[in-house]
């Protein structure tokens, strides 16, 4: 049984996943945390509950989703997964920190590339990765098809869609990726968003202003 930890993150108010299951193996999936107090939140909960992790996944490559990707991979000499077409918004992401007030150095590459229908295993659990363009052309969700459950990083929100003004992004490609493969899946399903709270797809089909 999959358990997953939130914890939000800098001044976005990212989400930060931990999912662990009963094996004590676990992924961190965007590392989102800046400080030294969020970066030692995170070390403690993973050391209390002596969790062995394993990779590290970014949904996508937007700075607020990667601020913690050097400090979790010097900390726990793990690799780093994405989507490579997600890359170049990577190698630029501390140009875009210093654009939003932050200081970062050079956040490290992708180790393990995350393509459409890709699985990620750990201890028990497996995750299928769908890829969702739109919010950046790199974007993916982590589907876990037994548990039912859905890591929808900017893709999907509570009650909203992830934004399309930045490098990357396309409206009209947001809403078929959304259409396409996330409305597709059972409505029981529980998502959980890069930002805010749970959801459901059954509740985004019939209440989310963006997909009526």
């Amino acid at each position: 049984m999959t358990s997953i930890k939130t914890l939000v993150f800098n001044p976005f108010q990212e989400n930060t996943y931990i999912l662990f299951d009963e094996t004590k193996e676990c992924i961190i999936v965007d590392a989102g945390c800046y400080s030294s107090n969020e970066q030692q939140e995170l070390v403690a909960f993973i050391k209390q509950n002596e969790l062995k992790p394993k990779l590290a996944v970014n949904t996508h490559g937007h700075v607020d989703h990667v601020l913690g990707n050097a400090f979790i991979k010097e900390t726990f000499n793990i690799p780093i997964a994405g989507h490579p077409e997600d890359l170049p918004l990577i190698q630029m992401a501390s140009k875009h920190a210093l654009m939003y007030g932050f200081s970062i150095e050079d956040v490290p590459t992708i180790d393990q590339n995350l393509n459409h229908n890709d699985t990620i295993t750990f201890g028990n659990t497996t995750l299928k990765v769908i890829h969702t363009p739109g919010h950046s052309l790199g974007g993916i969700c982590l589907l876990n098809e037994t548990e039912m459950f859905l890591i929808s990083g900017d893709t999907l929100f509570n009650g909203s869609i992830g934004r399309t003004d930045l490098p990357g992004g396309s409206y009209d490609q947001l809403l078929n990726s959304i259409g396409q493969r996330l409305m597709t899946l059972d409505d029981d399903i529980t998502i959980y968003p890069g930002h805010g709270d749970p959801s459901t797809i059954g509740e985004e089909k019939t209440s989310n202003p963006f997909l009526s």
